[in-house]
């Protein structure tokens, strides 16, 4: 069982990066311009943000098993109808679809994992899941970028559906829907299911609006738009309304009543901050290897793969201690030694090599394997199964949240810290100053070796010498960026301090 349902969510997982190296081939393939095309990446993840958090009241209204099944067949069907679109418009159209039957794979899984092991075993079952979806996005740009170049950017989407037929067929054999949830959905349906229209319309309006303004946001200005402007304030007034309207609900779509466990709540920050750390970091690297050290699309998804590869190799160790050890010890660890994978990134330059930055990327996966599995295995311990649908829907939604937050605040770092890199370093770049004249005689010498005339040999030292500045300025700015996520981790160590330890042969039976 525990592969069947990691290799689903390992299949939608890796769609949100498989696709992004596309975009180019997207866009140029369907007549289109290059942010134009974004809309493939931004309607898939706005779709996958409004289903996330209401799964759990789905996988419960309908049943797991059918609401799990109905995923794969959906994501299956949406991912052809991706492949075989005509015109950018149905591309966007069928990613929203996708996202829309995708959502609910990641925290169905992880849901029925939970359920299928007793607590002191659960961490080798969130070990399987945590490698699906963890590896799934080191891996996809150098999948997405391999396929795109070798085949047609229409199969990053095609591949998922002969695996969406087998995942089905399996999955039909494998997962069994429990008699006492059987019995509880026949009661639901004899009385009537009551489907909240006003929490799901607040929420929808909610999380479209924000996540396009995480998407869009640093494209458009940030507050110097007024449609980002619009946006963050209906996201903020819609999101503020469903949680009031939710918590006063009785059969609420998102129980939120769960985050009053200190341990589910804590859980779910913590995971925020390991979607944050990961999806930034792994937008950041290959954008680095690529603009500052010339790497080609499929050299940067190699410099990520390594650190991949290191998760799926730390998992299992993972899943065995964290029923050994003390899961607050093991966050506490990987919070750590993930701040200091950061710290060593702060060492970069514009001459780094290869094995560094890949051996950076490795120490960094290390610390988030042992995060990924104890952060779910403290936060489901002590919450009773029937509310294992709702829990799984709600981290998984931290996590994913957590990487839209820090891909936005990561890309608005570079860009604007770049500008103020820019403006310090050209300050110091005078002709009253001694070293800006030993640079540019420097490299002069070349230019006039070459029979250039002594002003033309100036000019295009001064072009190479403005270039050499911008090429710093964009390297510190990376810089910034790293120490801004290995701060921010570091200062996640004391909430560790605030999680109980829950009593696992006091847990409820499994299912």
């Amino acid at each position: 069982m525990a592969p069947t349902v990691g290799l689903a969510a390992f299949m939608e997982v890796l769609d949100i990066s498989i696709a992004n190296v596309a975009l180019q081939h997207i866009a140029g393939s369907l007549a289109a311009s290059q942010e134009e095309s974004t809309w493939v990446l931004t309607s898939y993840l706005v779709a996958n943000a409004i289903v996330l958090p209401m799964s759990g009241w789905l996988a419960s209204a309908i049943g797991r098993r059918k609401y799990f099944l109905g995923c794969i067949v959906g994501f299956s069907a949406t991912s052809l109808l991706c492949g075989l679109a005509p015109s950018l418009p149905l591309l966007i159209l069928a990613r929203a679809l996708q996202g829309v039957t995708g959502g609910g794979l990641q925290p169905t899984s992880q849901a029925i994992l939970a359920d299928a092991f007793p607590p002191h075993r659960r961490g080798q079952a969130f070990a399987v899941y945590g490698i699906a979806v963890v590896f799934a996005p080191a891996i996809g740009p150098t999948l997405g970028g391999w396929i795109t170049d070798n085949f047609s950017w229409r199969w990053v989407f095609l591949l998922n559906v002969p695996i969406g037929v087998l995942l089905s067929l399996l999955a039909a054999r494998v997962i069994v829907e429990p008699p006492e949830r059987v019995a509880a959905l026949k009661a639901r349906f004899k009385n009537g299911i009551r489907f909240d229209y006003v929490g799901f319309s607040l929420l929808t309006v909610g999380m479209c609006a924000l996540q396009v303004v995480l998407d869009k946001g640093q494209l458009e200005d940030w507050w110097s738009s007024a449609f980002i402007t619009r946006l963050a304030v209906i996201a903020v007034v819609a999101l503020a309304a469903f949680v009031v309207w939710e918590l006063r609900r009785a059969d609420p779509i998102v129980d939120l009543s769960l985050f009053k466990n200190r341990n589910f709540a804590i859980g779910n920050i913590l995971m925020f901050m390991v979607g944050f750390v990961l999806l930034s970091s792994t937008v950041l690297l290959p954008l680095f290897v690529q603009t500052e050290l010339g790497y080609t699309a499929t050299e940067a998804g190699l410099v990520i793969s390594p650190g991949g590869f290191a998760v799926m190799l730390m998992m299992p160790v993972v899943g065995i201690l964290v029923s050994r050890v003390d899961a607050r010890w093991l966050i506490a660890f990987g919070l750590i030694t993930t701040s200091l994978a950061l710290f060593n990134m702060l060492r970069f330059d514009t001459d780094v090599g290869y094995s560094t930055v890949a051996w950076a990327r490795i120490y960094q996966s290390v610390g988030l394997a042992f995060l990924f599995i104890p952060v779910n295995t403290i936060a489901f311990l002590g919450l009773p199964p029937v509310k294992n649908n709702d829990a799984s829907a709600m981290i998984n939604m931290a996590r994913n949240l957590g990487g839209s937050f820090g891909i936005a605040i990561a890309t608005t770092v570079l860009a604007r810290q770049a500008q103020v890199h820019h403006n310090v370093l050209v300050g110091h770049v005078t002709p009253y100053s001694s070293p800006y004249d030993t640079t540019i005689q420097a490299l002069q010498k070349p230019f006039l070796a070459g029979s250039a005339n002594a002003a033309d040999a100036l000019l295009k030292a001064q072009a190479q010498l403005y270039a050499i500045v911008q090429k710093q300025a964009v390297m510190l700015s990376y810089i910034d960026a790293f120490w801004l996520l290995a701060v921010v981790f570091a200062a996640l160590v004391p909430l560790v301090l605030m999680l109980r330890k829950p009593d696992v042969s006091a847990a409820p039976p499994p299912h």
